[in-house]
């Protein structure tokens, strides 16, 4: 049997994957294995903090979980509508034992997920995931009475949360005179992003800022950026930001329209940790899907770079063993330790903002640290993925590769976590150099490792 739980939480369609049965169960079990192992043994019985994006099917698949902890014995605190990162910041603000995020993220929206986080706010490893599944539908004693979870709602706590992301700017960080464009993909970033950057002095012009529960990710947001890229340009803006549906990501185009991507975003960050000395081991954490030119934008600057495995869950991983301060991706998740325990694409686009309020540079000029080398991706479907990373004749055409490329470019071939398919990623100093290679060693690839 398949694994339940994939990269990020359990994932699939609403009501045919992801069913209320599905979501009710998967509750109970997470109030048993996280309840145990939560920290506040003060209280009398487990706390849960409940969130969701503004999907549809949030509501009944909300009842559900809702429904599944309160049943064994767990009390509940609905949050309504919040960002993820807004979820696992609140799960330690209000010392509660475990959260659950109903979101799928920049997935479109017949689609959505479940999303835990334990005690302290952070993203379940495998072991408890694991945990979890194994505890699904064994029997239990249900409490009666008195000892059933009760039920609440605290909408006040999104209000906490932006106070939250505020202050990690400290007191000397207005951002008046920045014009922002903020594109909040009708998702839950509507309800946080604009009271955020318009408290700290910013004149903001929003758009997809208005959720119907049937139009988030619709054509904007993080994965659709022409209408941000318009609207900067014509409304003669500084900086525009993209968020995803849940707001644990964040991309951005300069006043030109030009696009900032997830690597940029992580230089600009790193540049400025070092010079406040706040950068600790001089690292930062990127994975290996990170381009090659920020990775030697680091090493011009002095900074090491971590690579981990692609996701978010490894960057931060990374960051908790070896006491790292920052670390992303190149697709928006950006993961600031000393205020967030996961992606947090407002605070991202934040602390963005601030810098270049406190250096008086454009984003042009603070993404010029870094210049992108070309690459080309090709996903080459219906492989068998453990033979592939084992041929000798593929490991050996990429070695030669990567030999041929030396410095001014590489190779990563990864296989998918859920598909049949090998991600064939070349990097080099021109597209047509990359688009050769990529294409060539996807050919070896179908040929030697085809279903």
């Amino acid at each position: 049997m398949a694994r339940l739980f994939g990269t990020d939480g359990v994932r699939g369609k609403a009501n045919t994957d992801l069913t209320a049965e599905l979501a009710l169960d998967l509750s109970v079990a997470a109030a048993h294995v996280l309840g145990e192992v939560g920290l506040f043994k003060d209280k009398a019985r487990p706390r849960a903090l409940v969130g969701r994006d503004p999907r549809a099917s949030g509501e009944f698949l909300e009842a559900a979980v809702v429904a599944g902890l309160a049943s064994a014995g767990v009390d509940v605190i609905r949050v309504g509508i919040v960002p993820t990162p807004g979820v696992a910041y609140l799960v330690n603000e209000y010392r509660a034992d475990l959260g659950v995020m109903l979101s799928a993220s920049h997935n479109p929206m017949p689609d959505n997920g479940i999303k835990f986080f334990n005690t302290g706010g952070a993203k379940l490893d495998d072991a408890l995931e694991d945990a979890i599944e194994q505890r699904m539908g064994e029997h239990w004693a249900r409490p009666v009475g008195a000892d059933v979870g009760r039920v609440s709602d605290d909408l006040g706590a999104l209000e906490a949360y932006v106070a939250h992301l505020v202050s990690s700017l400290g007191r000397d960080s207005s951002l008046e005179g920045i014009k922002v464009v903020l594109d909040c993909a009708n998702g839950a970033s509507s309800m946080t992003a604009v009271a955020a950057f318009e408290t700290q002095g910013a004149e903001v012009v929003a758009i997809h800022n208005t959720p119907s529960g049937l139009n988030i990710n619709e054509n904007c947001g993080s994965t659709h950026m022409d209408d941000l890229r318009r609207v900067v340009v014509e409304q003669g803006a500084d900086l525009g930001l993209a968020f995803d549906g849940d707001a644990d990501r964040c991309l951005a185009v300069d006043a030109e329209g030009n696009d900032v991507d997830g690597d940029q975003i992580l230089a600009i960050l790193a540049l400025a940790l070092k010079e406040e000395h706040k950068l600790a081991s001089n690292t930062v954490v990127a994975t290996i899907m990170s381009n090659l030119g920020f990775v030697n934008a680091m090493r011009d600057n002095g900074i090491k770079v971590d690579q981990t495995k692609v996701g978010d869950r490894y960057v931060l991983e990374s960051m908790n063993a070896n006491g790292f301060m920052l670390g992303g991706e190149q697709s928006g998740h950006v993961i600031m330790s000393e205020f967030a325990t996961t992606g947090d694409g407002v605070l991202t686009g934040l602390h963005l903002a601030a810098r270049m309020a406190r250096t008086g540079k454009s984003m042009k000029e603070l993404a010029g640290v870094m210049t992108r080398l070309p690459q080309v991706l090709i996903n080459v479907k219906n492989v068998d993925k453990l033979r592939a990373g084992i041929d000798p004749e593929i490991n050996g055409a990429v070695a030669r590769a990567n030999h041929e490329l030396g410095t001014s470019g590489r190779v990563v071939l990864r296989p998918s976590g859920t598909e049949p398919v090998v991600r064939v990623m070349v990097e080099a100093e021109s597209t047509e150099r990359a688009q050769e290679v990529a294409d060539r060693l996807a050919e070896l690839v179908r040929e030697r490792a085809s279903l």
